[in-house]
């Protein structure tokens, strides 16, 4: 193979895998070559993802290592996001009864999901998490997205127990929305217990269904260290959990008039 074929198939390998780590070795054997000359391959690889700003190739030291993708969405590109996300919930025609927002659309789009995920990732990367958690249904695209940027399992809460997940735990929590007294259950089998969660979700408002996926990890002493969620409302401004990390705000809904103010996290880019 040429080397522009080997760099290319070295991206494409390393870019459909985030953050799982590959042996020189393994690249010597799929390509016939010597490790010097893949080591090379390796560094063009690097120079040109840097330079076009698709992400970072690094380095594993060890008897285990091997090198790993990072997957980096740019400033340019998390602005252009961000300002189409916030423009298409902008839409008026989303202001459901009863004070609710319709973002089905918008959470099962593959191009927003994908970059969300990237933001997400790269913000949470350096949080030593096991897996990534959230609850059933809007949130599970962005969160499996999350957790395939970061190489993680995906663990999902759900709001009632299935037969097929086996034996489980449930907690009763608050929602945030309407608070009201509500469900939540987690298989046995879906989490180890001493790990350490990243939570995503894709709305949230009090922080109700959040607390309660925190407080149902800590049932098998999975402890937290990140939340991400895509839109938080403003109000009420004392949430049930903290250092939340929203893409997008959302004000106060007028239901009447239709109207409602968002503003990106300026958080993105720092």
């Amino acid at each position: 193979m040429k080397r522009t074929d080997r760099v290319g198939a070295i991206i494409r390998i390393l870019s459909q895998h985030p953050n799982k780590v590959y042996s020189l070795s393994y690249f010597c054997d799929l390509f016939g070559a010597a490790k010097s000359s893949v080591s090379e391959d390796v560094a063009a690889a690097r120079d040109l993802l840097e330079r076009m700003e698709l992400g970072r190739i690094e380095t594993i030291a060890g008897a285990k290592g091997g090198i790993r993708f990072i997957s980096k969405i740019s400033r340019k590109d998390a602005d252009m996001l961000l300002k189409e996300l916030k423009e298409r919930l902008s839409e008026g025609n989303r202001i459901l009864g009863g004070g609710f927002f319709y973002t089905s659309d918008l959470m099962f789009d593959s191009n927003l999901v994908q970059g969300a995920a990237q933001i997400f990732a790269d913000y949470f990367l350096d949080k030593g998490a096991d897996c990534v958690a959230t609850i059933e249904t809007k949130g599970i695209p962005v969160a499996l997205m999350t957790s395939h940027m970061l190489n993680l399992p995906l663990v999902v809460v759900r709001r009632e127990s299935k037969v097929s997940e086996g034996s489980t735990v449930s907690i009763n929590y608050i929602s945030g929305s309407s608070d009201r007294i509500q469900k939540m259950s987690l298989s046995k089998r879906a989490v180890t217990p001493g790990s350490k969660a990243i939570i995503i979700d894709d709305f949230m408002r009090a922080g109700g269904s959040v607390r309660g996926v925190q407080d149902i990890l800590a049932e098998f002493d999975v402890e937290t260290v990140g939340i991400g969620v895509l839109i938080a409302s403003k109000k009420p401004e004392k949430k049930k959990v903290e250092n939340v990390f929203p893409l997008i705000y959302m004000g106060e809904v007028d239901e009447e008039t239709k109207t409602f103010d968002l503003a990106i996290n300026s958080d993105v880019f720092r």
